[in-house]
């Protein structure tokens, strides 16, 4: 039988885990009877019961399996490493608060089925927050010109992912993988499927501003030279501006000698402008620098305080 890997990562998920869990079930004792399946939650040191509940699950099914953190490592570290612990022959991972609807998984297998080793998930409409979903589509728009890869739009992870690719994802080694990214490194053709994302059922959100510019900056980073080149560029043409300001005040000053009065303003304005540049591109600058440094560390994605339900 072939054996599908459903991983979804979880942090305060006590309202969600029972009802993800028993909609994930009916899935496959309806549509795919002759599948079998893993269900892995990976917790990331949840404050709540959600360990508790998922370890009631455990024991009343031998499929569902947990993986607890030893501490909050992260929206991008932590569901990464639960894709390397399944053994599916296809691994699918979506989100545990229920706004990655399960029954996304129908349309996943049977595209798989077809032979596509990659199928996304691809979010049609923000219901949530419609100025989420313009700044969304403008950061894809920035990505898609600065990036040296096409970057599916609208693609946060959710999606299956056939053995063969999670082999070439295991080999990669990266201490801070941004999924979205490297699957459009990879150039496996992928099947795209659509959905609506619904309303949050229970909870709150995890996501905040720093951890969506987090995901943004990576994206970036790992994808893109473009900002430090235009820091280099800029540079040059700040230069030849300021060159060329200076002499055409010099020759005013020359031949204008008692009327014209260069005044303190010109110099405030442009040393500030000047200053809020060297920032802006040193903050870009240590943002690479910042990846890199992740990077040279290679530290593991995440330290395990237990595991249930794994042979």
């Amino acid at each position: 039988m072939p054996l599908i890997s459903v991983v979804t990562p979880c942090y305060n998920e006590e309202a969600n885990v029972h009802l993800l869990y028993e909609r994930i079930r009916l899935i496959f004792s309806t549509h795919f009877p002759n599948y079998d399946y893993e269900h892995i939650y990976i917790d990331n040191a949840s404050r709540d019961t959600t360990v508790a509940l998922i370890k009631q699950l455990c024991t009343v099914d031998k499929r569902v399996k947990l993986i607890v953190n030893a501490r909050n490592f992260g929206h991008i570290r932590s569901p990464f490493y639960g894709m390397l612990q399944a053994r599916g022959d296809a691994v699918v991972l979506m989100a545990s608060d229920l706004q990655d609807p399960p029954e996304v998984l129908v349309d996943f297998i049977r595209q798989w089925e077809a032979g596509y080793k990659l199928v996304l998930a691809i979010k049609k409409q923000e219901i949530n927050s419609p100025i989420m979903g313009f700044l969304r589509k403008k950061y894809y728009q920035l990505l898609a010109i600065l990036s040296d890869v096409s970057i599916t739009k609208n693609f946060t992870g959710f999606g299956l992912y056939d053995r063969t690719v999670m082999e070439e994802l295991r080999v990669l080694g990266d201490a801070y993988p941004y999924l979205r990214g490297i699957i459009s490194e990879l150039g496996h053709e992928a099947a795209l499927v659509e959905f609506v994302k619904p309303p949050r059922r229970g909870g709150i959100t995890h996501n905040n501003f720093y951890t969506l510019y987090d995901m943004a900056m990576l994206g970036i980073t790992n994808h893109s030279k473009v900002p430090l080149r235009l820091a280099t560029m800029f540079g040059f043409l700040m230069s030849a501006i300021s060159i060329l300001v200076a002499i055409g005040y010099l020759v005013y000053k020359l031949l204008f000698w008692d009327f014209f009065a260069v005044g303190m303003a010109p110099v405030i304005v442009g040393m500030f402008f000047f200053g809020s540049v060297q920032l802006f591109f040193l903050g870009v600058v240590g943002e690479y620098v910042g990846s890199i440094h992740t990077q040279v560390l290679a530290r593991p994605l995440v330290v395990e305080k237990e595991r249930v339900n794994f042979d």
